[in-house]
């Protein structure tokens, strides 16, 4: 059986023979069609996660596949599958086949691929739950969604206008316009010397660059508004005058999807029923399972678009 492992941090990880998964209870065995590299991930192999498996280790913490042998579903059933240990505790879904928790097997739609449901998770909980139980978002409102041609934004601007919002998009280069989602007003802000934009009077803001970019578009919240934090790909520190800052009396709310699990979860149904309908589109690029070191490495670039996503050549 072949599976992809890291031997140690920040080394490239290697597709190699390992030993065959066994059947245990409470665990269903998967045959692996699809697993995704997010930055949890890429956060584990580069050493800097808080209890990191032990060595050498299966990454993969999202996948999707077909059961081969479980109590719960019955084999062949369509499934997608997140957590449990899975990638961050001990071997993860970058491999053939996988040994995966009962208790976080969910059944797949039809009309959902295998690459679409091992990779929605993250970006669209994470822009449901923004929007909706941390925002609180409400018809009619105006949101600013920064990042907006990213992963996440992307999915938060999809979302907003379907909740009946007004949407403003910002990209940090002119470039990145094309491929905002219909019906979303462009604002371009630059990554190198963001400035706030003129004439913007946001109710909510989604932000996921963070750092100078999150600065720069809290002052284009109206006074009373919301902010959530979702991330800090732009940067991890934040500079504010406080005395503005609090004269704006603008809600700065972070966003921790480990905490919202739950929350998230109970969105999953719904939102992969919008992918199956067409609704929700989720940007994705297909590697290799032989090519996860290049998927690393290109999640890690500043312009990258989408999730990526690990298939087999068969």
């Amino acid at each position: 059986m072949k599976a992809v492992r890291v031997h140690a941090w920040g080394e490239a990880p290697v597709l190699e023979t390992v030993s065959v998964v066994h059947p245990r209870e409470g665990h269903s065995i998967v045959r692996v069609e699809a697993a995704s590299v997010g930055h949890l991930d890429r956060t584990i192999w580069r050493g800097e996660f808080l209890r990191p498996p032990p060595l050498p280790y299966v990454p993969g913490v999202e996948g999707s596949g077909i059961v081969e042998q479980g109590a719960p579903l019955a084999p062949g059933t369509r499934v997608w599958f997140r957590g449990g240990g899975l990638g961050t505790q001990g071997d993860g879904t970058w491999r053939e086949r996988c040994s995966v928790p009962d208790a976080i097997l969910a059944p797949l739609p039809e009309g959902v691929p295998f690459d679409a449901a091992a990779s929605f998770f993250s970006p669209c909980t994470s822009a449901w739950v923004a929007l909706h139980d941390v925002g609180g978002l409400r018809v009619g409102e105006r949101v600013l969604v920064s990042g907006a041609a990213g992963a996440v934004g992307s999915i938060a601007c999809q979302l907003a206008l379907d909740a009946g919002a007004q949407v403003l998009g910002a990209v940090g280069d002119p470039e990145r316009i094309p491929h905002l989602v219909d019906g979303v007003q462009p604002l371009v802000v630059a990554r190198d010397a963001p400035r706030t934009p003129d004439g913007v009077a946001a109710d909510l803001l989604i932000d996921t660059v963070g750092g100078p970019t999150l600065a720069a578009l809290l002052p284009a919240v109206a006074p009373g508004g919301r902010a959530v934090l979702v991330g800090y790909l732009g940067g991890a520190q934040l500079a504010l005058d406080l005395a503005r800052f609090i004269q704006r009396d603008v809600a700065l709310l972070p966003l921790n999807m480990l905490r919202r699990e739950a929350a998230g979860r109970a969105a999953a149904p719904g939102l992969l029923a919008r992918i199956a309908a067409g609704t929700l589109r989720v940007e994705r690029r297909r590697f290799d399972f032989s090519d996860a070191a290049t998927a690393l490495d290109w999640l890690g670039r500043p312009d990258h678009r989408g999730r990526a996503v690990l298939q087999w050549s068969r």
